[in-house]
């Protein structure tokens, strides 16, 4: 893995393919994919979603990452603005070709034109909007439980309720109800739960981004339930023979954790670890 002066040390991934795909990354650096995810990767996770930023690291390490690498993709679920602004992203040196997939791809935010592009609105999720308050009263939701408005989805938060993971539980099959009734799916998150439309995840926007760009090599860091598509993208792809390393931030997520090449704590050692990742490729 070459050893230079400015080796910063770099934690060295659990499983062999693991250690195959950071080996193509450091080898062939200009025709690898880093992808991110944003809230719990590259964002401390926060009670409040609008307060949530990328940690202080993580912008400086990208930005001297991006020039060394084919791309860097921001995958998410937020709106591609929203992350675009709550990543500090916009006229970055050295992020000039970043690329945020925003509503799991649905949106796309490109640095290089400043632009979002993005399709018209599931009518299912204007029929939500419009139900849910009403909704989640009737069934007499747990206090503390709260709605996220994201554009092309909902998402009903837990985490400020007193007992989160049985408010989180008691609203699982009502609202996987609601969702269907109107041509919607739930996807659930830590203490979160999703309503968006069928057909968009991170699977998808991952592979089809890979593709347009001709990856031969990827890295991507997800820490929730919304990231396994994409994990399942990488480990598609692995058994065609394109190396690929999962990393995990935080081991909140047993699914997600079991399947990662690497863990890492957060998104302060997601930060250190594309920053050490940029040294080793820095001439």
């Amino acid at each position: 893995m070459g050893s230079h002066a400015h080796d910063t040390p770099m934690p060295v991934p659990a499983t062999a393919a693991g250690r195959e795909g950071l080996e193509a990354i450091l080898r062939t650096p200009r025709r690898s994919v880093v992808a991110l995810d944003f809230d719990g990767t590259l964002a401390e996770i926060v009670p409040d979603p609008d307060q949530a930023r990328a940690h202080a690291d993580a912008v400086p390490a990208l930005s001297a990452l991006a020039p060394e690498v084919l791309a860097v993709a921001v995958v998410t679920g937020r709106p591609a603005g929203v992350a675009v602004r709550h990543g500090g992203f916009a006229g970055v040196p050295g992020l000039e070709h970043l690329v945020v997939l925003g509503h799991y791809g649905a949106e796309r935010w490109d640095a290089v034109s400043g632009l979002v592009h993005a399709p018209a609105e599931h009518p299912g999720v204007a029929a939500v909007r419009a139900e849910l308050p009403g909704f989640l009263e009737s069934i007499g939701a747990w206090r503390g439980t709260w709605i996220e408005e994201k554009g092309r989805a909902l998402a009903v938060h837990t985490r400020r309720a007193e007992d989160p993971e049985a408010a989180f539980e008691a609203l699982r099959g009502p609202l996987a109800e609601l969702a269907a009734r109107h041509g919607l799916m739930v996807e659930p998150g830590r203490a979160v739960l999703e309503l968006r439309p069928p057909g968009m995840d991170k699977g998808v926007a991952l592979t089809e981004y890979l593709e347009e760009v001709g990856a031969e090599a990827v890295l991507y860091a997800g820490d929730d339930l919304g990231d396994l598509a994409a994990y399942a993208a990488v480990e598609k792809r692995r058994a065609e023979g394109v190396p690929g390393l999962l990393v995990c931030s935080s081991s909140e997520v047993p699914e997600l954790a079991s399947r990662a090449d690497l863990v890492l704590p957060g998104p302060a050692e997601v930060a250190g670890f594309l920053a050490a990742l940029a040294a080793r490729l820095r001439p």
